[in-house]
């Protein structure tokens, strides 16, 4: 029971966590006219100041000296800071400049480009289904271009910047408040002095009133732009710790539907017939690949219990052993 009450709680933060990521359209605006890049290196300063918070609070402390002494690991946290720099940069300028609904693109087809990664960077084997989702995905690439009459640019570059900081951070292996923490720490001098250099020019918007609000007011979304950064963080590591994978993978379309939906229903941008021809191609293809994964799923769930079904039905002494168990008994699947 515990265990359900716990998977239960899981799955609220992940939807939590995706669903505040979706919302992210409606709060940049709040922040215009200032710019992408100032919006941009203000994030990054208060997302460190928000991170250091938390983690003073749970007094996690003890990652740091050992990671100090691994260098590559410390390049490679360095590299996925700069890659997420370009992600939430694009994102910004994206929505603020009435794109909401090719960001949504942008993640909507992000886990194919991990598949391709996969094959071209890590030569892993697809399926059937996943060549074929790979393979509508494109299509939908080239439909959307000739409906926007130009590449989807800012859509592509969202898909490949985050899949590649999926790929880094994997590599790192670090938890996520802790490689957040040290992205923020890496990004920190360059956002503070690209600040300092707004500032002394006067074209710096924290600290001065825009378009009719107090500088206070500007000064506090400015400010919050961290804390808005870090909790879905925070509550996505929740989830990760309390629910499967593949919940997570399905729960990831909450983010990229909200955009999608706030770019129609809130910013009313334009879907031409092409536009909806392209999407429906990208559904398409997330729908194989999804359909393909709960298949596998089951498909392997049945297999285990098809083991153990086999190992329980013979006698104890014939019980193969295998590392780690005592002799005569079976060994424990773990996920």
């Amino acid at each position: 029971m515990r265990d359900e009450h716990d998977t239960g709680r899981g799955f609220w933060y992940g939807a939590a966590a995706y669903g505040m990521w979706g919302l992210f359209p409606l709060f940049w605006p709040l922040l215009e006219p200032a710019g992408a890049v100032d919006i941009l290196a203000n994030r990054m300063v208060w997302s460190l100041v928000a991170v250091l918070l938390m983690l003073l609070v749970q007094r996690r402390w003890a990652w740091i000296r050992p990671l100090l002494a691994q260098p590559r690991r410390l390049a490679m946290v360095g590299l996925a800071a700069a890659v997420v720099s370009v992600n939430w940069g694009v994102y910004i300028w994206g929505v603020n400049s009435g794109h909401v609904v090719e960001t949504s693109l942008g993640y909507f087809i992000n886990p194919l480009v991990t598949i391709a990664f996969g094959v071209l960077l890590l030569h892993e084997r697809l399926r059937r289904a996943q060549w074929a989702a790979v393979g509508i995905g494109v299509l939908a690439v080239v439909v959307l271009a000739v409906g926007y009459g130009r590449p989807p640019w800012i859509a592509l570059t969202l898909a490949l910047s985050f899949a590649t900081y999926g790929l880094l951070k994997k590599k790192v292996a670090l938890g996520g408040m802790e490689g957040f923490a040290l992205e923020s720490a890496a990004m920190f001098p360059f956002a503070l002095g690209f600040l300092i250099w707004l500032q002394v020019r006067g074209e710096g918007s924290f600290g001065h009133a825009v378009d009719g609000s107090s500088a206070w007011a500007h000064s506090g979304l400015l400010m919050i732009s961290g804390l808005i950064t870090a909790v879905p963080l925070l509550c996505f590591g929740a989830a990760a710790v309390r629910v499967p994978l593949t919940t997570l993978g399905l729960l990831q379309y909450l983010a990229p539907v909200f955009q999608f939906l706030i770019g129609i229903a809130v910013f009313h941008e334009s879907m031409p017939p092409a536009r909806w021809a392209g999407f429906a191609l990208v559904w398409a293809a997330l729908a194989v690949l999804t359909f393909d994964a709960l298949r596998r799923i089951r498909a392997d769930r049945a297999a285990l219990a098809a083991a153990a079904a086999a190992a329980a039905a013979l006698p104890a002494d014939d019980v193969p052993e295998t590392p780690g168990t005592t002799p005569g008994t079976a060994s424990a699947v773990t996920r």
